[in-house]
């Protein structure tokens, strides 16, 4: 491994994906930091750095994938401890961003959490954001400082396009995600269909018509969550009763809770597509399911902010 040689870009990582976080590190030519990340007695949560950071940039990664809370506390108090043992940034690598879900108030008395989640990262210390795919490109304006989103449709395109699939159709399981679907359908020279639907409450979806020409086709449905995969599963089943030949599915990041991994088995869903922004548990690492690494994306990333030069060729 070729050593990167600026010692003051250091990377630490907390407990939410630490496999992705080692992997970064390889990319970049650097070994991770040391620090510990214990419980007391209570459960509260206990750090420790364990070299000295100061005057460092320090580049931390954590995503605030289940359980979202305790994530989220950890990399709070994290970004605390780096502040007060004198770091001269702290950079928070978001693989994902919890909570993002909850950006605007769909009904009355609602929370916008993603809003309340920037507002803590800020008020603890964090001088930067780096993250992928934000569920709502809005959220970059709930922060006063950087967020650099990157994104996932590139690594998802390209491992379709090396399958070299016949009449492939991209699909948008709904009208908000046509934009991603538009991207993905650019990349692989292919048309595009959406599926109109109704969400009657959170997590229940009703297919209602499909928008496009599928009959005969293979389709790729392409979110950027999948979460209970009632969406995604009813769709990709819907898809094949129109007449598609045969259904992929892809995202970015697969949160894959309660009955989803039993959900997919059962699918029309021929292979699920997704990204390592999330650590996929033993059990959800069926055969339907194929993970692909984001660490060169990010490793790249944190080398361009360190070094200063342009971010922005790495967003498409």
């Amino acid at each position: 491994m070729a050593k990167y040689g600026d010692p003051s870009l250091k990377v630490f990582t907390l407990n939410s994906n630490k496999d992705l976080a080692q992997e970064i590190t390889e990319n970049i030519g650097l070994t991770l930091g040391k620090n510990s990340v214990m419980r007391f007695s209570d459960g509260e949560v206990q750090i420790n750095i364990e070299e000295s950071i100061r005057g460092c940039d320090i580049y931390l990664i954590q995503s605030t994938s289940a359980p979202a809370n305790e994530h989220i506390m950890e990399l709070l108090i994290m970004i605390d401890a780096l502040k007060r043992a004198s770091a001269k940034t702290i950079n928070i690598v978001l693989p994902y961003y919890g909570y993002g879900r909850q950006d605007r108030k769909a009904r009355a008395r609602e929370p916008i959490t993603a809003k309340l989640v920037a507002n803590l990262l800020e008020t603890a210390g964090a001088t930067r954001v780096l993250t992928v795919d934000l569920h709502a490109t809005q959220i970059q304006g709930f922060f006063d400082i950087p967020v650099d989103q990157l994104m996932g449709v590139p690594i998802l395109s390209d491992y379709f396009k090396d399958k070299n699939l016949d009449d492939v159709v991209v699909v948008s399981p709904d009208h908000g995600g046509v934009v991603r679907a538009r991207k993905m359908a650019d990349r692989l020279k292919t048309p595009i269909a959406i599926i109109d639907k109704r969400r009657p409450k959170p997590n229940v979806s009703e297919v209602m018509n499909i928008v496009g020409n599928i009959e005969g086709k293979t389709c790729i449905i392409i979110d950027d969550i999948i979460d209970t995969a009632g969406t995604i599963t009813l769709a990709a089943n819907a898809l094949v009763e129109y007449g598609a030949k045969e259904v992929y599915a892809c995202c970015t990041h697969p949160v894959l809770s309660g009955p989803a991994i039993e959900r997919i088995h059962n699918s029309k869903i021929k292979e699920l597509v997704v990204t390592n922004t999330i650590a996929l548990k033993e059990e959800q690492q069926i055969d339907k399911i194929t993970s692909l690494s984001v660490a060169p994306l990010l490793a790249e990333a944190i080398i361009r902010v360190h070094e200063n030069s342009s971010v922005s060729t790495l967003f498409d």
